[in-house]
C-alpha cells in the first residue's frame, strides 16, 4: 500500500516513517508539509492511503478536505491530531479513521490493519 504523509512537524513524519518502515506492505511515497501542495502531491505520488495532520497549515474541512474527498473518493485517509477533541470533526468530514498523536503506536497500527484488511477484502470481492 502506497502511503503519503501530510504533516508539518518533521519529528512526527520521522516517527511515522520509522513505524511504517517496519511493515513490508507499506511504502511511504511522499511527504507534504502544508495543504497548498497536498492535491498536487496526491496526483503525483498516487497513494492508497493518506496520513493527514488534521491541523495541517492551510487545511480546512470545508475547503481542501472536501475537495480532496471529491477528487479522490477511493483514497483512504487516517486523520492525525494532537487534539483528541477534533476526532468527531475529522470523522464527520469523511476521514476513514482518527488517531490522536498522543496515542500509543499500536493505535495507529490498528487503524492501518483495519484499512489493509478492508482493502484486501475489497480486492477479493472484486
Amino acid at each position: 500500500m502506497r502511503v503519503l504523509l501530510a504533516d508539518d512537524q518533521e519529528k512526527v513524519c520521522s516517527a511515522l516513517r520509522l513505524l511504517l518502515g517496519q511493515r513490508l506492505e507499506l511504502d511511504v511515497v511522499g511527504e507534504v508539509a502544508e495543504a497548498q501542495g497536498l492535491l498536487a502531491e496526491i496526483k503525483k505520488a498516487r497513494p492508497d492511503l493518506l496520513l493527514l495532520d488534521w491541523e495541517l497549515p492551510g487545511l480546512s474541512a470545508n475547503g481542501h478536505f472536501s475537495t480532496l474527498r471529491a477528487r479522490y473518493p477511493h483514497l483512504k485517509v487516517i486523520a492525525l491530531s494532537g487534539r483528541p477533541d477534533t476526532r468527531r470533526a475529522a470523522l464527520d468530514a469523511g476521514a476513514d479513521a482518527f488517531v490522536c498523536k498522543g496515542d500509543p503506536p499500536e493505535r495507529l497500527l490498528g487503524a492501518l490493519h483495519n484499512i489493509l484488511k478492508a482493502k484486501q477484502k475489497g480486492e477479493l470481492d472484486a
